[in-house]
């Protein structure tokens, strides 16, 4: 079981890095064809159509801040969440290794960088990763987890956050679609704010999230990982 949830974190969050980094440099070389807001939406839309391609056998995380979520408010095993992370890094790794082959040219490979000063990235990151894990754990409560507006939900704040803040911080909200342009690419300026900040804010969603919820917060564990 556990093979089979990091296959499907690897696939789910390699199409994610694919598409939306890659949306982010056909812009680049065609001119601004796709546009910012094209970009946003590429990356809502290709979350929402992972959510609900693996979601019911890994959770569809695609993010180790959101790994690191889950497990803070419990709802993962810990020893689930290395392969997950190291699934989801190799997967983005290999998402952006691809995309230097097809756009060898390319100078950063849609690697984020902050616009302005490192503070104010650094605090756009934590708070939007907040509000995104905030509303993952709020649709993984019960049985809305398999529900029809999981995807749209999550994917809609992503896309969201994208297209408001995007021209300030990047708005990854995601160690790994940060780390793996930059690697590739050899762009590490300011790396260190979109591996730490995304982390502080997931696990900063996680009190508001037991604040809110109460009790439901101890609701039965998903199939996915009563299973394994």
């Amino acid at each position: 079981m556990v093979f089979r949830q990091c296959a499907a974190e690897c696939f789910g969050t390699f199409a994610m890095v694919f598409a939306g980094t890659g949306a982010v440099v056909i812009d680049d070389v065609s001119g601004g064809v796709v546009t910012h807001v094209g970009v946003a939406i590429t990356f809502g839309l290709v979350v929402m159509a992972m959510i609900y391609a693996v979601g019911d056998v890994s959770g569809a995380h695609l993010n180790p801040a959101v790994t690191c979520g889950f497990w803070l408010a419990r709802r993962m095993p810990r020893r689930l969440v290395g392969p997950y992370v190291l699934s989801q890094a190799a997967a983005a790794l290999l998402a952006s290794g691809l995309m230097r082959v097809l756009v060898w040219h390319h100078a950063t490979l849609g690697a984020t960088r902050p616009a302005g000063p490192v503070s104010q990235s650094f605090v756009l990151e934590c708070v939007l990763t907040a509000i995104l894990m905030f509303v993952i754990l709020g649709v993984s409560v019960g049985p809305k987890e398999k529900g029809l507006m999981a995807g749209i939900a999550v994917g809609g704040v992503i896309g969201l956050e994208a297209m408001f803040a995007g021209p300030i911080c990047g708005a990854s909200m995601n160690p790994v679609r940060s780390l793996a342009p930059a690697v590739v690419a050899g762009q590490f300026d300011s790396l260190w704010l979109y591996l730490v900040a995304p982390v502080l804010g997931a696990a900063a969603a996680v009190p508001c999230w037991r604040a809110v919820y109460g009790g439901q917060c101890r609701m039965k564990e998903p199939s996915h990982e009563r299973e394994s």
